[in-house]
């Protein structure tokens, strides 16, 4: 069951770290139409991106060490 734990915990924080990346390019390159949250603030963006690749170090150290 941990392990399963981990690797949701994995896929989500890859989810959120793609969807908040789409967001800051798109954004940045004058496409805010298409951004997935029109890219409103991109300093919301970076951090959601440094909290997500936290949690995706985190999980895969975590799941590394079940055994």
């Amino acid at each position: 069951m941990p392990k399963v734990l981990c690797l949701i915990g994995l896929v989500l924080s890859i989810l959120v770290f793609l969807l908040f990346t789409l967001d800051l390019v798109f954004g940045l390159s004058g496409l805010s139409a298409m951004a997935p949250f029109q890219a409103v603030s991109a300093v919301t963006d970076i951090l959601a991106i440094l909290a997500s690749a936290g949690l995706i170090y985190a999980s895969w150290t975590t799941y590394r060490e079940q055994k």
